[in-house]
C-alpha cells in the first residue's frame, strides 16, 4: 500500500491518540500533582489549546484527503460519509480554543459558574474525541 493510501490513517490516529492522552492521561495528572489548581489549570488549558488546534488541523487535513478521493469510484465516493464527523470536530475545536477556553479561565474572576463552562468544555473535547475515533474506525475498516 503507497504512502498517499496511508498518510488519512496516520493523521486520523495521530488527533484521537493525542486527544486520547491528553484528556484522559495528562490533564488529570496535571491536577493530581500539582497542589494548586491554578497553576495546573493553566497547564491544562495550554494542552488543550494544541489539542484544540491538532483537532482542527487533523480534519481539514481529512477534508482535504476526502475531496481529492471524490470521483475515484466507490471508495472515493464513500470517503464523504466522513464528512460530518470531520466537520464537527473542527468545529468543537474551534468552539472549544476561541468560545469556551477563555470563559473557564476567568470564570472565578467575572462570577460565571465554573462549573457550566467546564461541564461544555469536557463535552466538546469527548465531541473531539469520538469524531477522531469515527475517522479512525472508518479508515482502518475500509482497509480490512
Amino acid at each position: 500500500m503507497a504512502w498517499r493510501d496511508r498518510w488519512p490513517v496516520l493523521v486520523a490516529a495521530l488527533w484521537w491518540g493525542l486527544t486520547t492522552g491528553l484528556s484522559f492521561v495528562a490533564v488529570p495528572l496535571l491536577f493530581q500533582h500539582f497542589n494548586n489548581p491554578a497553576v495546573a489549570g493553566g497547564m491544562a488549558a495550554r494542552l488543550f489549546q494544541v489539542q484544540s488546534y491538532v483537532a482542527v488541523g487533523a480534519a481539514l487535513l481529512l477534508l482535504l484527503w476526502g475531496r481529492a478521493q471524490r470521483g475515484r469510484g466507490a471508495a472515493g465516493d464513500a470517503s464523504w460519509a466522513l464528512l460530518p464527523w470531520l466537520l464537527l470536530g473542527a468545529l468543537a475545536g474551534l468552539v472549544q480554543e476561541f468560545g469556551v477556553a477563555q470563559r473557564i479561565l476567568t470564570a472565578r474572576q467575572t462570577g460565571a459558574s465554573l462549573a457550566l463552562w467546564h461541564g461544555i468544555g469536557s463535552v466538546l473535547v469527548a465531541l473531539q474525541w469520538l469524531c477522531a475515533l469515527r475517522s479512525l474506525w472508518w479508515l482502518t475498516a475500509r482497509r480490512g
